[in-house]
């Protein structure tokens, strides 16, 4: 991969990463729910108007908005909205790793070798520690719910490689991730309406100083997080095998955990960091071939799972 690419990957890696900042920001002033209708309405109008569908199974394109972007996001922005450090948060979410290869090998049978089974055993071990240390904190519900959010994103994974795989002719993988933003905002906010209420969701909208830092954090994660950030990956992945590409994205808790330590104080003890590192050893390990380098899928393969890692950039 050229120096430019591999810039372009960590620049992704740094937007998405800085992504939790802005996360954070926006649920200072909007509840979880109806800041999560926010954000995909915002992309899902535009695109209904503008984008062809993709000819992907409708089915799988459902499941993938409903995985990745309903489930993932109503989970994480309700555990980070209960108290969980949003550094954390970025790399507990990483849990959608080995949450896609159980699925993958539980429901489709895909197979699943040895080295993969390693990285899964380290990166839940290192979820373990992360959680075993958020239960003595009194913090175990939001750890679980940011958990939960990673299961999500691992069903939209597979739904979104299952929809790939099942197109008559090879769809922009791009238009995939925006037809998938259609899915959440009406179940988002009739959920928001029934739980948080009109009065809570009049009262998000009233002027005062967290509205303004609120407005540009939801505009970056859809301009910068979604577009940008998904654009640029998805033209790496088109380039590129995904084995070469895909390990960029573990330096997304990296830079998460690094941004809140500086903008919002928040500090990692030992176990913790033990955890952060195990999460992040077990998934690059289970992503690489069994010589160490890059994995080199066959075309159909990739064209499967091409857009499931291109996804990750809808954050």
């Amino acid at each position: 991969m050229p120096l430019t690419h591999r810039l372009l990957a960590f620049s992704v890696a740094l937007m998405w990463g800085l992504n939790f900042i802005a996360i954070n920001a926006s649920l200072q002033q909007f509840p979880p729910f109806l800041l999560v209708a926010l954000r995909f309405a915002v992309v899902a109008v535009p695109t209904l108007l503008l984008v062809p569908r993709p000819p992907v199974p409708v089915k799988w394109l459902i499941g993938y908005g409903l995985g990745f972007g309903t489930l993932q996001f109503l989970f994480l922005y309700w555990g980070m909205a209960a108290g969980f450090p949003t550094g954390l948060a970025s790399l507990v979410l990483q849990s959608s790793a080995p949450f896609t290869v159980l699925l993958g090998a539980t429901v489709f049978r895909e197979r699943v070798s040895a080295r993969q089974l390693a990285g899964l055993g380290v990166a839940t071990a290192g979820l373990a520690v992360v959680g075993w240390q958020q239960a003595q904190a009194a913090a175990f519900g939001p750890f679980l719910l940011v958990l939960a959010a990673g299961f999500g994103w691992a069903i939209g994974n597979v739904s979104n490689a299952r929809a790939m795989a099942g197109a008559a002719q090879r769809p922009n993988p791009l238009h995939v991730t925006l037809w998938m933003s259609v899915v959440p905002p009406v179940p988002m906010a009739l959920l928001s309406l029934a739980v948080e209420g009109p009065a809570a969701i009049a009262r998000s909208f009233s002027p005062g100083p967290e509205l303004l830092p609120a407005l540009v954090g939801l505009a970056y994660t859809v301009v910068i997080g979604t577009l940008v950030g998904s654009g640029i990956w998805t033209w790496l992945m088109g380039r590129h095998p995904a084995g070469m590409v895909a390990p960029f994205s573990m330096l997304v808790p990296v830079v998460g955990l690094s941004a809140s330590a500086l903008v919002l104080g928040e500090q990692l003890g030992v176990l913790q960091l033990v955890g952060a590192a195990l999460v992040i050893a077990g998934v690059l390990w289970g992503s690489r071939s069994r010589r160490g380098g890059p994995v080199r899928p066959v075309p159909r393969t990739r064209s499967a799972n091409e857009p499931a890692r291109a996804a990750a950039g809808t954050r």
